[in-house]
């Protein structure tokens, strides 16, 4: 499976001279989704990120027609090859499973 760097999308703040807890620098994440899984299988993001994951499944040849996290009691549908963003809540460390509807396929989102 893939890992990825969560890639920096907009309000980059300019550098405090006190240490913050929390990164308040907003990010989207790619997620594909396709015969395979999703990928990438494991997504870091720091504590306090505005973090949104942007799913987009293209291929037919998969269960994962829908994301479900159930920590969050979540589930979106995932129409083909139209974006679905969600928006992972990052206010505390945590790791946060999300899988297809026939939990087949797992990923997590791991909040540092």
């Amino acid at each position: 499976m893939t890992f990825i760097a969560v890639q920096a999308l907009a309000c980059n703040k300019a550098a405090s001279s006190t240490a913050e807890p929390t990164d308040t620098t907003a990010k989207m994440v790619a997620v594909t989704v396709n015969e395979d899984g999703f990928t990438p299988s494991q997504i870091e993001v720091k504590r306090g990120s505005k973090t949104t994951l942007r799913f987009t499944r293209t291929s037919d040849k998969t269960c994962a027609t829908d994301v479900a996290f159930p920590e969050l009691k979540l589930t979106k549908a995932l129409p083909l090859n139209q974006p679905v963003d969600i928006e992972i809540p990052s206010e505390r460390p945590r790791t946060l499973t999300f899988q297809c509807g026939m939990a087949m396929y797992k990923s997590k989102v791991v909040v540092l």
